[in-house]
C-alpha cells in the first residue's frame, strides 16, 4: 500500500455517509435489505440555502400572517401597537400558555422550510408573566426534534427527540422561586438561535430547515427573521458603513429604534445562544452584553454535573455569555485598525487589536535588524523581512540576556499555496519567483534556492499581484472581510494595509504603471464586485483610495487589466467575456458575443504580447481558454470571436503511439490557465500536462507531464521559461530552451500532523492529513521521497536514531517501518486497535513505543531493523481521536517514558526497559498558585535533568514536575493566554521552545527573573509541533507547512561571541531528472519535457520460443544450493529467461532454480511493493520484509490478543459435562472456507477453530476440533472421502497446521505442519493422489504432499505473494498458481524424487498493471483467471497465451468456477454473477482477434459482503457462497434468489440474553445489530439493525412481564443511546439517550419497569422506558468503566434495610456497589460497598481482565466476584456477614462468568481461550476448548440446560449434562 499508490480501482463508487436512522428491523421472512414490511419513506430534502431566503427572510411578512391563511392563532391573540417600537406588535396572553399562541404553518404536516442558520426573535416577555417558544427543527436524515424555551423551566432536560432550555431572569433578589418570572421592566428582546449549534452541541445532529415555530402566551412578539448571516442588532447600517466596522449590521427593517445620543443596550436586550464560546465555527463575534441580567439557564450546570467532567477541553458548554450583576456593563467598543507588522522606516503608527498591539518608537531607537516585531502583551512578536531594514526595538534592556534579539530569523519555508495553488508569479528578470504560503509570501531566487519573505496577513493568502516594474506587490488574505496589503518589492515593507469593500478577494491586478489596482472578489450578499484602487500615492505615505466599484451578475474567474492600456480590462467566466473601460470614476463594461460559445466555463485569458514595432491596440488579441477545451481568439475592437480551437487528448482510439495534436472538433481536454508570450502560447490542463503552442496552433511544440491537474502556467519576461503549478502543491518551471523541468517546491495538502529529523543525513519526516509521508533535505528543503497511501492516513512518524529507517504510525492502527535505503516496508505490527497518535524512539535506538486513540502502549525492541513487539498495555494511556505527537517522551538517558494517561488529567512515568510504573501525577491535585489546573496538553524531558518533566495544560500553565517525588519543581507562566500544545527545550536548557495557537514562543529556561518571551508568527494554522534540529543551531515548526528557522544566539560554548548571519547554504540544483523508476524509488521530479509523448512501456514479454517446444529451453540443476539472481532495472520488462526444471529431493532446499526463473524479470513492479529484495533474503528461515497485497482474496488472519492454553483438558467421550450442541456464524474473514457436494450432501465450513459438518435438511451438526488458531481455507477431495483444513501460525503455535480429516468417520488422519504464518490455499489433485499447499504472502511456500503416507515432495520458496492454486482436471502433472502474472508448474516425478518444469507467463497487456487474484479451469484447454481490477482473461494452456479477456466487474475477482458452458464470478463488491461461456472455445482459434461480445450475463445476485467462497453443482444451477459478513447463501440462479443458510455477527459479539420461556435468546454485537434466534432451531428470527454504531449491551425483560405482548428487549449503544425494541410487534418502541459516553452494561429491574444503564465514564443511570425519562444519576463509580449491572428481588429482610429490589454494580476499578431500592417510591440506597486491590500485572500483554460480579443464584445474600483482587480466585462475599466466606483459585484471571440455578455449576471464561466448567457441590473443575480467541462472554439459559459462549463473534452452544441438583449449603463449603 505504500509508497506508489497512485492509482484508484475503476468502478469503485463512493457513498456519502448517511446519518443513522432510528432503526432497521430485519426479519427473514422479508426482504432481508428493506426495513420492515415496505421501504422507508424518504423525508424531503430542501436545498441547502434557497435563494429566496437570502440574506434575510421577514417571517411573518413571507407567510402573512396577518390574514391567518398560512398560520394559526388560539386563544387572546391581538395586534396592538407598542409606544416603544412605535409600530404594530402581536399579543399573545392568557393563563394557560397552551391555549393562546400563534403557530406557522397552519398545520404540524406542513413544513415551513426555512433553511436560515440563525432564527431572529424579536419579542418581549409580558411582566410578571411565563412564555414558552416551541420550535420544531428538522434534521439532515428528516429527525423532528422540538426545542423549546420558557421561563416557566426550573431546569435543562433532553431527549432524542426534545430539549427544554429554562429561559433565566436573574432579578436582584434572594428570591430564587420568582427568577423566572418577567420582570415588571422587562424590555424587548433580540433572541438570536443559532439553530445548527444547538443540535450539533446537545443531540450531535446536523440541522436540516426549520419545520414550524408556535409563540405561547405571555409575550408581545414583533417578527420572526431566518438568516445565515450573524447580526450585531446594536449596530445600523448607517453607522457600520460610516466607521468602517468589521460586523454585518443588522437591516433596517430588523433593528429597534434608538433615540439619538443614547446607547442601544440602554433600551434593548440581545441574546445569542448558544454564546460565542459554543461557536463551532470558530469565529468569535464579540457582543457587548446586555445591561439586564438576562440568560438562558447553564446546561452543564443543571443537568448531571458528573456526566460533564469528562467532556473534552474544546467540548462546548451550553452557556450564554452575559454581564454579572453586579458589574457594570461595557459599551459596544469599536474595533480599531489592525497592526502594521511589518513597518518601513517612513511613518509608524499606534494601533492594536485585542491583544495584539504596536507602540510607537523613537526613531533614536532604531537598528539594523533583519526582522520586525511588535508587541503581544509584553513579549516580543517578530515578523521576518529583508535585511537592510530599520526596525525599532521596544524596551530592548529588560531582554539583554538574549543576544541578539531576535533570537529566531525564518530562514525557509516548504510549502506553497494554502487557500490556492493558482498564484506563481515571475519577478520581471526572471530570476525569482514569488508565490504564496498560506499566510507567507515567499520570494524564491530559482538558481540559488534562497527565499526571502513578507509577513503580516493572519490568514491565508487569497490573491497576489506584482506590477510591472517589481516596485509594488499586492496580497489580499482569505477570512472575511478581506483585508489587502501594498508592500515595497524591494525593501519588504508593508505600505499599506486597508480594508477591501468585498468580503472576499479571489484576483488582484496591476496596472502596466503600477497605479491602478484592480481587485475581484464576492461582497457579503454573495455577489460579484469588482474595485479599482488608486496606488500612485503610497509611495509617498499617501493611503489608497477607491477609484471606481460595481456589482455584476456575471460570474468571473478571471480579471486582467491590458497592459497596454491602464484604462481597459477583461475578464471570463461562466459564458462571458466581458470588456471593461475606467472612465473617470465610472467603471463599465460590455460583453463580446459569443455565438454558440456562450454555454462554455472559460476559465482564464491573456493578452497577446505584440512585438515592440507593433503599438496598434486594434492588433491586439485576447485569447481565452475554457474546461472544454476550446481557446477562442477574441478581438477587442470588434468585441467578437476571431477564431476557435479546440485541445484534444494526445491518443486517438486504438492507437498505441501518441498522435500529432490537433485542435478540431472532438472531445476536448480542460484548460485551467494559459498564458502567452509574443511566440508562443503556454497551456497547462487538468490532465496534468503544459503544452507549449505555436501562436498558430499548429501543433505542440513542447509538453511536460506533471503529477496532477495544473493550476496555472505563467511565462516569464523573457519568453524562455515557463512556470507552472499544480493541485496537488507543485510548483516548477520548464526550461524551453534545455527542454529541462525544474521543480521549486512541494508541498503538502492539509495540515501536518506529525515530524521527525534524522541526525546523520540531515532528514526531516513529514506526515499529513493529505495522506502522505514524506522526506525532505533541511540542507536544500527539497522532497527527496513520497509515501502515499489513499485507504488509511498517517499519524505519527519516529527516525531511528542510528539505523536510516524510520517508523509511521496509520490510523489503521498499523505501525510500519521502512527503509531509506531501498524505499520499502520493512515489517508491519497490527497490534493497535485504533488510530495511532504518538511514536518515540528511546535516543539510544532500544526500543520504540506507539500510543493509539483507545489508549493502548505498544513496545518495541528496535535495535534491530526487524523489530518486534515486546508489550502491549491495554488503557493506560489518553484515549484521544486526534494524533498528538506531544503526548510521549523519552528522557534523555533513554531510562524513563512518560505519557498522559490513562486520562487527560494524568500523566504516568514508566521505566522504559520494563514498563514498570514509577510515578503518576494527578494534574488536578497540584498545589500551584493561580487558577485550577485542568488537562495535560504537552511533555517533554529536561534534556540536562533526566529527571526532570516539563507539562503543559490547558490552563496556560507550565509546570516542572520531579519524575522522582512527584513535586513541582518551578512553575512557569505561558507566552499568550492559551495552551502551549508543543514544547521543547535545547540540549543546553538555555531556551524553552513553545508552540501556542498560530505562534511559537522562546524563552529562557533558567532566568529567574522575566525571561524575556519572544513570540514568532507566519503560521495561519495552528501549530502542531516544534522542535530544535540536532545540532541546536535552527527550529523547526510544523503546521499548515513547515517553518525552518535559524537560531541567532551563540552556542553554548561560545556565548561570548557574536554569531554571524548564517546565508543560504545551498540552492536547488538545476540539471537533468534522474532516472528514478529505474533504481526502484519514489519518482522525486516530474519527467523531463519531450516533444511528443515517449512510447508506452512493455510492461509485459510472452516467453520466446525456440528449440525447447513451446516454452523456452530448459535446465535441470540438482544443485542444494541457491543459484544467483539477478534483476534487471524495477519497472522495465525485460525478456524472461527459459523456463527451469527444478529437482527437489525430499526436504532440499532448491530456492535458487525458481529465483533464477523468477529473477530475470523480476517479480512485477506494483504500486504496493516498495522495492526488491536481494538475494540473500531468499533464504528460507530469513524474514523477508513484504508487504500484505492490496487483494481482499489474500487471508489476513484476525488480530488476537490471546494466547492458547498448553494444558487443556477433553473429557473423555460420554463422561463430560458439557457437549457442543450447536455453531452460531461462519467466519468470513476465512477464503474458500466452505465446501459442498451436491450429490453426497457433504457441507462444511469453518468458525474460527472449528470446522462445521452440517446436514443441510435437519440442520445437525457435527464438530471437528484440533486446530489451535483461525482455520484459513478448506479443500475436499474429489473423492468425498477426505478434507483438508488449514490454520494459521501464531504465538501459541509455531507453525501452521495442515489437519486431514476422514470425513466418513470424522476423525483426523494426519497432522501435516511445513508453512510458518498462513495458509493461502489447498486443492487436491484429479486423482487425489496429492495435495498442494500454498503459504501467505509472509511464507510464500508452495508445497506438493503426497495422500498415501502425506509425506512431503517438494517445498519451493516465491519471490512474490502467490493469491490462488488449482490442479489441471485434465493433466495430474499440472497446475497454475496466479499472483502478478500466471505460473504454470509441470510435475515430474521419478521414484522417490520429483521435479518441477516453470513455465512463467505475464499478465496480459490488456490487464495493465493488475494483478491475477483467482483462478479455475474451463473446457480443455482453458484457463479463466479474476483480476483484481475486475476482469476475466482466459488462457489456452496448450500454448500458454491469453487470447480473451472482459470486463466482468467494478472490482476484484476472488472467486472463479467454471462447469461446462457457464462460469461463476465473485468479486468484493459483493456481486456474484452467471456468465455464459459456451462461445469461448470457439473463439480460442481465432487468437488475439477473439472479441468478448460472444460472452454475456445471465444472472446478478448482490450479497451482504464480498465473496470469499463458493460451491456449486455441475450444471451451476444451485450452490452455496459465502460473503465477509459472515454470512452463508444458497443460491438458486433459476429462481434469481438468494436464501440464508448461516449467519452470524460481523463483529464482536457483546451480551447473549433469554427470554423468561427459554423460546428465544437474543444477542447484540459491534455491527450494531440486535438478532433474536429461535432456540430451538439456532435460526435467526429478527434483526435489528443501527447504522453506524456498536450496541454494547443488552437484556431481556424479566419474567415479570408475563403477557407476551409486553416481552421487550433493551439494547445500549456506542452513542450513548438506549433502544428498547418490542419482540412480538419486531419494531423500537423508545429511543433514549441517556448518556453521553458508550453504555457498558443494562439491566431491567425485577418488575421490568426500570432500567439500569452504566457507561464508560462510571455514571449509572435510572430511567422509566414508560416515560422515556431519567429518574437518577449515580455518580459512584465515576472515573472508570461499569462492567456489570445485575438486578434481582430482595428475598431477605434481615439485611436490614427496607426494598423491593437488590441490584449490584461493578467497575473497572475493581469496586462493587449493593443497593437496595424501591422504584415505585423513588428509593434507593446502598447497602455495601466493596473495594479490592489491582490486579497483579499481567504475564502476558492483551485484554485486562473486567470486574465481574453476580448474585449467587440458589443464595441472594451470596455475591460472588472475579478479577476483583491481586489473585487469581473466585471470591464469595456475604451481604450478611460482611466478609469473602470461600475462596476458589483459578489458572489465570477470568474474563467472563455465569451461574447456572438448579445444577449449581459455574462457567468461567479465559484469555488463553478455555472455559472452566466448576461444580459449586464437589469442588470439581474441567476445562474445556473450541475457541480461537479470548472467552469474553458465558451465559447459562435460565434453566441452565445450556450454555452460551463467546468468543470475538463467534457462538458457541453447549449442551449441559451435569445433575440437577447438588443440594443445600454447598456454596459455603
Amino acid at each position: 500500500m505504500l509508497p506508489l499508490q497512485t492509482s484508484a480501482r475503476r468502478g469503485l463508487r463512493c457513498l456519502p455517509a448517511t446519518p443513522e436512522p432510528a432503526a432497521h428491523f430485519l426479519c427473514l421472512l422479508r426482504d432481508p435489505w428493506v426495513s420492515g414490511a415496505r421501504p422507508r419513506a424518504q423525508p424531503p430534502r430542501l436545498p441547502p440555502l434557497a435563494a429566496w431566503q437570502h440574506p434575510f427572510l421577514n417571517v411573518f411578512r413571507h407567510f402573512r400572517v396577518d390574514e391567518w391563511k398560512r398560520s394559526s392563532k388560539e386563544g387572546d391573540v391581538a395586534v396592538v401597537t407598542d409606544k416603544v417600537l412605535k409600530s404594530t406588535v402581536y399579543r399573545i396572553r392568557g393563563s394557560v400558555s397552551a391555549s393562546n399562541y400563534i403557530q406557522l404553518p397552519r398545520t404540524s404536516s406542513q413544513s415551513l422550510g426555512l433553511t436560515g442558520r440563525y432564527l431572529y426573535v424579536l419579542f418581549r416577555p409580558l411582566p410578571t408573566k411565563h412564555f414558552v417558544i416551541h420550535l420544531d427543527v428538522s434534521t439532515e436524515d428528516g429527525q423532528v426534534i422540538r426545542v423549546s424555551f420558557s421561563n416557566l423551566f426550573k431546569e435543562f432536560k433532553s431527549s432524542a427527540t426534545w430539549l427544554q432550555f429554562p429561559f433565566v431572569f436573574q432579578a436582584r433578589t434572594s428570591d430564587r422561586d420568582r427568577a423566572g418570572i418577567a420582570p415588571p421592566a422587562a424590555r424587548w428582546t433580540c433572541l438570536q438561535l443559532d439553530l445548527r449549534d444547538i443540535l450539533l452541541v446537545y443531540l450531535s445532529r446536523r440541522y436540516g430547515h426549520l419545520k414550524g415555530i408556535r409563540l405561547c402566551a405571555s409575550l408581545l412578539v414583533r417578527n420572526l427573521y431566518t438568516s445565515d448571516l450573524c447580526f450585531d442588532p446594536a449596530i445600523p447600517i448607517t453607522e457600520a458603513r460610516r466607521a468602517k466596522l468589521p460586523v454585518t449590521p443588522v437591516p433596517r427593517e430588523m433593528a429597534f429604534p434608538v433615540p439619538k445620543g443614547e446607547s442601544w443596550y440602554d433600551h434593548y436586550v440581545h441574546i445569542r445562544f448558544p454564546s460565542d464560546s459554543l461557536n463551532t465555527s470558530g469565529k468569535v463575534q464579540k457582543t457587548s452584553p446586555p445591561p439586564e441580567t438576562v440568560l438562558l439557564g447553564s446546561a452543564s450546570q443543571l443537568l448531571y454535573p458528573e456526566a460533564f467532567s469528562k467532556l473534552r477541553q474544546d467540548s462546548m458548554s451550553p452557556v450564554a455569555q452575559t454581564c454579572s450583576s453586579t458589574a457594570p456593563c461595557q459599551p459596544l467598543s469599536v474595533p480599531r485598525l489592525l497592526p502594521e507588522v511589518s513597518m518601513s522606516n517612513k511613518h509608524l503608527e499606534e494601533s492594536s487589536v485585542g491583544d495584539l498591539c504596536t507602540h510607537g518608537r523613537d526613531p533614536s531607537t532604531w537598528v539594523q535588524a533583519t526582522d520586525v516585531h511588535t508587541v503581544v502583551c509584553g513579549a516580543h512578536v517578530l515578523a521576518h523581512k529583508s535585511a537592510g531594514v530599520p526596525v525599532a526595538l521596544h524596551n530592548a534592556g529588560s531582554y539583554k540576556h538574549f543576544l541578539p534579539d531576535p533570537i529566531l530569523r525564518l530562514k525557509g519555508v516548504i510549502g506553497f499555496g494554502g487557500h490556492s495553488t493558482k498564484w506563481a508569479l515571475w519577478t520581471k528578470d526572471g530570476a525569482a519567483v514569488v508565490y504564496p504560503c498560506h499566510a507567507v509570501i515567499v520570494v524564491l531566487r530559482v538558481d540559488t534556492g534562497e527565499q526571502r519573505f513578507f509577513l503580516g496577513h493572519t490568514d491565508k493568502v487569497s490573491a497576489l499581484a506584482l506590477d510591472r516594474s517589481n516596485s509594488l506587490l499586492a496580497s489580499a488574505q482569505a477570512q472575511p472581510p478581506s483585508m489587502v496589503r501594498l508592500w515595497d518589492f524591494q525593501t519588504g515593507g508593508c505600505l499599506s494595509l486597508f480594508r477591501s469593500p468585498m468580503h472576499t478577494v479571489c484576483s488582484l491586478s496591476f496596472s502596466g504603471s503600477g497605479t491602478l489596482l484592480c481587485g475581484v472578489g464576492k461582497d457579503r450578499h454573495g455577489r460579484t464586485m469588482v474595485v479599482v484602487w488608486s496606488t500612485d500615492q503610497v509611495d509617498a505615505g499617501g493611503e489608497v483610495g477607491v477609484v471606481a466599484k460595481v456589482h455584476t451578475d456575471f460570474d468571473i474567474q478571471t480579471f486582467q487589466v491590458a497592459y497596454f492600456d491602464e484604462t481597459r480590462m477583461a475578464s471570463c467566466g461562466q459564458g462571458s467575456v466581458r470588456l471593461w473601460r475606467l472612465r473617470g470614476r465610472t467603471l463599465r463594461s460590455c460583453p463580446v458575443d459569443l455565438g454558440e460559445h456562450c454555454v462554455l466555463e472559460l476559465t482564464d485569458l491573456a493578452f497577446a504580447q505584440n512585438p515592440e514595432s507593433c503599438q496598434v491596440p486594434s492588433s491586439r488579441t485576447l485569447y481565452v481558454c475554457s474546461r472544454s477545451g476550446h481557446i477562442l481568439e477574441i478581438d477587442h475592437q470588434r468585441m467578437a470571436v476571431r477564431c476557435t480551437r479546440r485541445l484534444l487528448p494526445s491518443r486517438t482510439a486504438g492507437s498505441p503511439l501518441p498522435q500529432k495534436q490537433t485542435l478540431v472538433l472532438g472531445s476536448g481536454i480542460a484548460i485551467s490557465s494559459l498564458s502567452v508570450s509574443s511566440t508562443a502560447c503556454a497551456v497547462g490542463s487538468e490532465d496534468g500536462y503544459l503544452r507549449i503552442w505555436p501562436l498558430d496552433f499548429s501543433s505542440v511544440l513542447l509538453e511536460a507531464e506533471h503529477d496532477g491537474p495544473v493550476s496555472t502556467v505563467c511565462v516569464s519576461p523573457g519568453g524562455l521559461r515557463v512556470l507552472s503549478t499544480t493541485s496537488s502543491g507543485h510548483l516548477g518551471f520548464l526550461d524551453i530552451p534545455s527542454r529541462e523541468y525544474t521543480v521549486l517546491a512541494r508541498s503538502h495538502m492539509a495540515s501536518v500532523l506529525a515530524f521527525s529529523m534524522e541526525r546523520s543525513r540531515r532528514q526531516l519526516a513529514t506526515v499529513s492529513l493529505d495522506h502522505t509521508v514524506r522526506i525532505w533535505d533541511l540542507a536544500t528543503l527539497r522532497q527527496l521521497y513520497d509515501f502515499t497511501s489513499s485507504e488509511e492516513a498517517p499519524c505519527a512518524v519516529a527516525f531511528h536514531p542510528t539505523w536510516s529507517t524510520f517508523f509511521c504510525g496509520f490510523s489503521s492502527g498499523a505501525v510500519r517501518s521502512f527503509s531509506l535505503e531501498n524505499a520499502g516496508v520493512l515489517v508491519e505490527h497490527t497490534r493497535h486497535r485504533g488510530a495511532i497518535t504518538s511514536l518515540i524512539v528511546t535516543p539510544d535506538g532500544s526500543f520504540l513505543f506507539s500510543s493509539c486513540s483507545r489508549g493502548s502502549l505498544v513496545q518495541y525492541d528496535c535495535a534491530v531493523p526487524q523489530c518486534r513487539v515486546l508489550r502491549v498495555a491495554a488503557n493506560v494511556v489518553c484515549q484521544d481521536a486526534r494524533p498528538n505527537p506531544n503526548t510521549l517522551a523519552v528522557s534523555g538517558d533513554s531510562r524513563l517514558l512518560a505519557f498522559v494517561g490513562p486520562s487527560k488529567g494524568m500523566v504516568t512515568v514508566m521505566e522504559s526497559a520494563s514498563l514498570g510504573e514509577l510515578l503518576r501525577v494527578d494534574i488536578s491535585t497540584l498545589d500551584l498558585t493561580g487558577s485550577h489546573l485542568g488537562s495535560a496538553v504537552a511533555i517533554c524531558f529536561d534534556p540536562a535533568a533526566p529527571d526532570h518533566l516539563l507539562l503543559s495544560t490547558s490552563s496556560n500553565k507550565i509546570v516542572v514536575l520531579d519524575t522522582t517525588s512527584g513535586r513541582t519543581v518551578r512553575e512557569l507562566s505561558s507566552v499568550r493566554p492559551m495552551a502551549c500544545s508543543s514544547l521543547a527545550l535545547s540540549e543546553g536548557t538555555r531556551f524553552l521552545l513553545a508552540a501556542t495557537g498560530r505562534a511559537i514562543s522562546v524563552q529562557g529556561y533558567w532566568t529567574p527573573t522575566d525571561p524575556g518571551h519572544q513570540v514568532y508568527i507566519g503560521h495561519s494554522e495552528p501549530v502542531q509541533a516544534v522542535a530544535f534540529t540536532p545540532d541546536q543551531q535552527q527550529v523547526l515548526s510544523v503546521g499548515d507547512a513547515i517553518f525552518l528557522w535559524d537560531v541567532l544566539a551563540a552556542p553554548e560554548s561560545d556565548r561570548s561571541k557574536p554569531r554571524p548571519s548564517a546565508a543560504c547554504e545551498a540552492g536547488l540544483s538545476v540539471g537533468h531528472l534522474e532516472d528514478t523508476v529505474a533504481s526502484g524509488l519514489p519518482r522525486q521530479q516530474v519527467p523531463v519535457p519531450s516533444q511528443i509523448s515517449p512510447p508506452p512501456l512493455d510492461i509485459g514479454a510472452r516467453p520466446r520460443k525456440d528449440s525447447a517446444g513451446e516454452g523456452s529451453s530448459t535446465f535441470t540443476s540438482d544443485e542444494k544450493g541457491r543459484c544467483g539472481e539477478s534483476h534487471g532495472p524495477k519497472g522495465f520488462a525485460q525478456a524472461p529467461r527459459p523456463a527451469v526444471l527444478v529437482k527437489r529431493e525430499l526436504g532440499g532446499a532448491g530456492d535458487g532454480a525458481l529465483g533464477a526463473a523468477w529473477g530475470s524479470r523480476g517479480p512485477p513492479v506494483s504500486p504496493h511493493h516498495h522495492g526488491q529484495p536481494s538475494a540473500q533474503n531468499l533464504r528460507k528461515g530469513r524474514a523477508w520484509p513484504t508487504v500484505r497485497p492490496d487483494s481482499y482474496k489474500h487471508f489476513t488472519a484476525r488480530y488476537k490478543t490471546s494466547l492458547p492454553s498448553k494444558n487443556v483438558f477433553f473429557p473423555p467421550t460420554g463422561g463430560e459435562q458439557l457437549h457442543l450442541k450447536a455453531v452460531v456464524g461462519y467466519n468470513g474473514n476465512g477464503r474458500a472456507n466452505m465446501v459442498w457436494r451436491p450429490d453426497t450432501g457433504f457441507f462444511a465450513y469453518t468458525c474460527g477453530c472449528l470446522v462445521v459438518v452440517e446436514d443441510l435438511h435437519s440442520g445437525a451438526q457435527q464438530h471437528w476440533l484440533g486446530h489451535p488458531e483461525e482455520i484459513s481455507t478448506l479443500a475436499l477431495s474429489h473423492g468425498a472421502q477426505a478434507l483438508a483444513s488449514a490454520s494459521c501460525g501464531g504465538s501459541g503455535a509455531s507453525r501452521c497446521q495442515i489437519r486431514i480429516w476422514d470425513i466418513p468417520r470424522g476423525l483426523c488422519q494426519r497432522c501435516l505442519s511445513h508453512h510458518d504464518s498462513a495458509v493461502q490455499a489447498l486443492a487436491f489433485s484429479p486423482d487425489d493422489k496429492l495435495l498442494v499447499t500454498l503459504g501467505d504472502y509472509s511464507d510464500r511456500t508452495l508445497t506438493l504432499w503426497s495422500t498415501d503416507t502425506y509425506e512431503l515432495l517438494s517445498s519451493t520458496r516465491l519471490p512474490e505473494p502467490v493469491h490462488d492454486v488449482a490442479f489441471s482436471p485434465w493433466d495430474t502433472g499440472e497446475l497454475t498458481c496466479v499472483g502478478a502474472g500466471a505460473v504454470t508448474w509441470l510435475l515430474h516425478q521419478h521414484g522417490t524424487d520429483s521435479s518441477l518444469q516453470v513455465h512463467r507467463h505475464p499478465v496480459p497487456e490488456e490487464l495493465g498493471v493488475a494483478e491475477l487474484t483467482s483462478l479455475c479451469y474451463g473446457a480443455a484447454p482453458l484457463l479463466y483467471c479474476g483480476s483484481c481490477s475486475g476482469q476475466v482473461c482466459v488462457w489456452d494452456t496448450s500454448t500458454g497465451r491469453c487470447f480473451l479477456a472482459w470486463e466482468a466487474d467494478d472490482g476484484e475477482i476472488g472467486v472463479l468456477l467454471c462447469s461446462g458452458s457457464r462460469l461463476v464470478s465473485g468479486s468484493n463488491t459483493r456481486r456474484l454473477r452467471l456468465w455464459a461461456v459456451g462461445a469461448v472455445p470457439g473463439l480460442r482459434r481465432q487468437g488475439s482477434g477473439a472479441r468478448s461480445s460472444s460472452v454475456f450475463m445471465e444472472r446478478e445476485l448482490t450479497l451482504d459482503g464480498a465473496v470469499v467462497s463458493a460451491s456449486f453443482d455441475s450444471s451451476m444451477d444451485i450452490g452455496v457462497a459465502g460473503s465477509t459478513a459472515g454470512t452463508l447463501w444458497y443460491i438458486s440462479w433459476a429462481e434469481g434468489t438468494s436464501t440464508r443458510l448461516v449467519s452470524g455477527h460481523r463483529g464482536k459479539v457483546n451480551e447473549v440474553a433469554f427470554s423468561p420461556s427459554e423460546s428465544h435468546c437474543a444477542t447484540c454485537g459491534e455491527d450494531g445489530s440486535v438478532r433474536v434466534w429461535s432456540l430451538a432451531s439456532m435460526e435467526l428470527v429478527i434483526q435489528f439493525q443501527v447504522l453506524n454504531q456498536s450496541c454494547l449491551c443488552l437484556a431481556w425483560s424479566p419474567p415479570s412481564c408475563r403477557r407476551p405482548e409486553q416481552q421487550k428487549v433493551v439494547a445500549g449503544y456506542s452513542d450513548g443511546t438506549l433502544r428498547v425494541f418490542s419482540i412480538p410487534q419486531t419494531a423500537m418502541e423508545l429511543k433514549m439517550h441517556p448518556h453521553r459516553a458508550a453504555m457498558t452494561a443494562v439491566a431491567f429491574s425485577a418488575d421490568g419497569q426500570t432500567v439500569l444503564s452504566g457507561d464508560k465514564d462510571g455514571l449509572v443511570v435510572v430511567s422509566r422506558p414508560c416515560t422515556g425519562m431519567s429518574l437518577r444519576v449515580l455518580s459512584d463509580h465515576q472515573g472508570s468503566p461499569i462492567s456489570t449491572i445485575q438486578s434481582t428481588s430482595k428475598e431477605y429482610g434481615e439485611l436490614g434495610v427496607e426494598g423491593t429490589d437488590l441490584w449490584l454494580a461493578a467497575s473497572g476499578d475493581q469496586r462493587v456497589s449493593i443497593w437496595v431500592s424501591d422504584w415505585t417510591r423513588d428509593h434507593c440506597e446502598l447497602l455495601d460497598w466493596l473495594s479490592f486491590p489491582a490486579p497483579a500485572a499481567l504475564e502476558a500483554p492483551g485484554t485486562p481482565p473486567p470486574s465481574l460480579a453476580a448474585f449467587c443464584p440458589w443464595d441472594r445474600a451470596l455475591l460472588i466476584c472475579v478479577g476483583l483482587g491481586a489473585h487469581t480466585e473466585v471470591l464469595f462475599y456475604s451481604l450478611r456477614q460482611k466478609q469473602v466466606v470461600v475462596k476458589t483459585p483459578l489458572p489465570s484471571f477470568a474474563m467472563s462468568l455465569s451461574l447456572s440455578t438448579g445444577t449449581r455449576l459455574m462457567a468461567v471464561g479465559f484469555a488463553e481461550r478455555t472455559l472452566r466448567l466448576l461444580d459449586c457441590v464437589s469442588g470439581t473443575a474441567r476445562d474445556f476448548a473450541g475457541h480461537d480467541d479470548l472467552v469474553h462472554l458465558c451465559r447459562f439459559t435460565p434453566s441452565a440446560t445450556l450454555l452460551f459462549t463467546a468468543a470475538h463473534n463467534e457462538i458457541l452452544v453447549w449442551e449441559v449434562t451435569a445433575r440437577e441438583d447438588c443440594g443445600p449449603g454447598a456454596a459455603a463449603r
